[in-house]
């Protein structure tokens, strides 16, 4: 098989053309086979008609068979041979040219009557025969003269096949190259911007590629638009991630490096030297839980999720009695909506559900000023979420879930942040102070979407932030890696 795709289009039409001229030449030489025996027929009718008249009047004046041979032989042309049938059945002809075996008149035949067929000569050589009887015919006598002539039909249709086709091929030739090379272009100009543009792909320097062509080359086109605009997405995802991880390393190291230096000098002393263990040992913490943030979202984007049946309601207030002192501290309200009116279990990873609950939780403490109010909730979905995860098609079914909502009355999230607040290492705060590792809302949304459902940040009229996060009641991780579901699940 040719390799390229110029060759293979011209292999292809190569067999299209045999095939096609191979088809036409038959059915050419059949239909011109039939042509030509029908004219040889009429030609011989033609014949028959007025020899006929000629012959009974031979007969009716007495003349012995061999005589009206010998008398209408000179009237035919040459090519053409006529026996003559006796009363007997016996064929008699003037030279060994002409029809052997069954070759009669129909009894019930008038005189005058013409019937045409094929026979052989004795060399065993097709014939055409006309036969017309002289006489009325009876069940023990017929006489009839019969007129043949060699049936070259098929050899005057090969021979017009022969001059026809050459001139099919000279047609199919001036439509089919151009058509061929037409289509391997409307092909191979796409096909090889694609391999243009993937060779650039390793330096990141792709841009969109004009969609053209048939259809398929064009879904291709599309979905490798789609790749690399996603593969640029990540590239500038990692280059910030890798800008903000070493930015929020640089400070924890100074710290640590500058007061360990002041207390191998001897620098710090006495209450120097203990603020100097005790920042040492804040930023080391710190440094512990970014490392403990990235191997949760790692694990969330892996799966290795242990699923069982939980009630998010009684995980609110869980983390609402845990966070309460830090709240208390930061001088916020901290309060949970009323019991909710369905059930909220939902099959899931415990330590995920706490984990994305503690993360909301923490994240509104830390973002809202004094005297704020936080509100956690858990309740079953009735409308479709108002986030961005509404865009699916109508006619889906939406399956039970439950919505953990977390909603203060601060000053909300800065525009244009709703969804840049779910990236990693992101922090509204230029500075990028504060004992936060940056991860805790991208948290909440992997682990979220590792259950099947989603997270999305809005604004509260007039002031507040919320964040919803939404996870099915069914199981959505994969069974490879979540046992079978208790019965009492809801």
């Amino acid at each position: 098989m040719a390799r390229s795709l110029a060759s293979r289009i011209a292999i292809a039409f190569l067999v299209l053309s045999v095939a096609l001229l191979a088809g036409v030449g038959l059915a050419l030489f059949v239909v011109l086979r039939g042509l030509h025996a029908e004219a040889l027929d009429a030609r011989l009718a033609d014949l028959a008609d007025g020899l006929g008249a000629r012959a009974r009047t031979l007969v009716t004046d007495g003349a012995r068979p061999n005589e009206v041979l010998a008398t209408l032989r000179e009237e035919i042309p040459a090519g053409v041979t006529i026996t003559f049938r006796t009363n007997d059945g016996r064929l008699v002809r003037l030279s060994d040219a002409g029809p052997v075996g069954a070759v009669d008149a129909d009894p019930s035949s008038a005189s005058g009557a013409i019937a045409h067929g094929a026979a052989v000569d004795a060399g065993g050589r097709p014939l055409r025969y006309a036969l017309v009887a002289i006489r009325p015919q009876t069940p023990t006598s017929a006489r009839a003269v019969i007129l043949s002539a060699p049936d070259t039909s098929s050899e005057l249709a090969a021979r017009d096949v022969a001059r026809t086709l050459p001139v099919v091929a000279l047609i199919l030739l001036l439509v089919g190259a151009p058509t061929g090379w037409l289509l391997w272009r409307s092909v191979a100009r796409p096909l090889r911007a694609l391999s243009d543009a993937t060779e650039m792909v390793p330096s990141g320097g792709t841009d969109a590629i004009p969609l053209a062509g048939p259809t398929e080359v064009r879904e291709l086109t599309d979905h490798f638009n789609r790749m690399t605009g996603e593969l640029d997405a990540r590239r500038r995802e990692e280059a910030d991630l890798v800008a903000n991880l070493r930015h929020d390393l640089r400070t924890p190291l100074t710290v640590i490096g500058g007061f360990a230096q002041a207390l191998g000098d001897g620098t710090a002393t006495g209450p120097d030297a203990t603020r100097a263990a005790t920042a040492i040992s804040e930023e080391a913490a710190r440094l512990g839980r970014m490392l403990e943030d990235l191997d949760i979202a790692d694990e969330a984007t892996s799966g290795a999720l242990r699923p069982e049946t939980i009630d998010v309601a009684a995980v609110v207030l869980e983390t609402i009695q845990r966070f309460t002192p830090a709240a208390d501290g930061a001088g916020v309200f901290l309060v949970g909506d009323g019991p909710p009116g369905g059930t909220t279990f939902v099959w899931a990873d415990p330590v995920a559900i706490e984990r994305i609950t503690a993360n909301l939780v923490e994240n509104a403490i830390t973002a809202v000023p004094r005297g704020s109010t936080i509100r956690v909730s858990a309740s079953t979905e009735e409308a479709p979420p108002t986030g961005p995860r509404r865009t699916r098609p109508r006619r889906v079914p939406r399956p039970p879930a439950v919505r953990l909502v977390v909603e203060d009355d601060g000053p909300g999230f800065p525009p244009g942040t709703h969804e840049r607040v779910f990236e990693r290492f992101y922090r509204a705060d230029p500075s990028r102070t504060g004992p936060g590792s940056g991860l805790g809302l991208s948290i909440v949304r992997d682990l979220a979407r590792a259950h099947g459902g989603a997270a999305w940040a809005e604004d509260v009229a007039p002031h507040g932030a919320r964040v919803v996060v939404r996870l099915p009641t069914l199981p959505a991780i994969p069974e490879d890696r979540a046992p079978t579901r208790p019965a009492n699940a809801s």
